[in-house]
């Protein structure tokens, strides 16, 4: 059953020979929507090209002088167009995955047990959480 028109369709026709096939997500201008209207498809999106990004500089940020790159680059790309997203609990602690690129940053491992605001108090960071709340419309 189709989510868009709640039948068996796949597709609308438009007339002159032409079908518009009916999707349940779509990427437009580098956003994911789907069509229950949530965020989890953006959220997803996001933390995945926030790791991309991460791999991608990782030489840069574990050099000490470089950390400051990491909210410059890295958490502007998880976050863009967080503005419009409607946020669930679900898609917060999502979000706080950040913290496992946090503590490779800093060298700290999982079974050392260093509370996350300490990782991100010497980064001089804050939660991402509160950065998401701040650029809300």
């Amino acid at each position: 059953m189709n989510p868009v028109t709640g039948t068996g369709r796949t597709s609308v026709d438009i007339g002159v020979n032409a079908n518009l096939e009916l999707v349940d997500k779509v990427c437009y201008l580098g956003d994911t929507m789907s069509v229950d209207g949530d965020a989890d498809a953006a959220v997803a999106t996001r933390i995945r090209i926030g790791w991309n990004k991460f791999r991608h500089l990782l030489p840069l940020l574990t050099n000490n002088d470089i950390r400051r790159w990491y909210s410059i680059c890295l958490r502007s790309s998880m976050l863009h167009g967080s503005e419009t997203w409607p946020m669930r609990k679900e898609n917060e602690v999502a979000l706080q995955e950040e913290m496992r690129m946090v503590g490779w940053m800093c060298g700290v491992e999982l079974q050392d047990r260093v509370p996350s605001k300490f990782e991100r108090g010497g980064l001089g960071l804050d939660d991402i959480i509160l950065v998401l709340q701040q650029n809300r419309l």
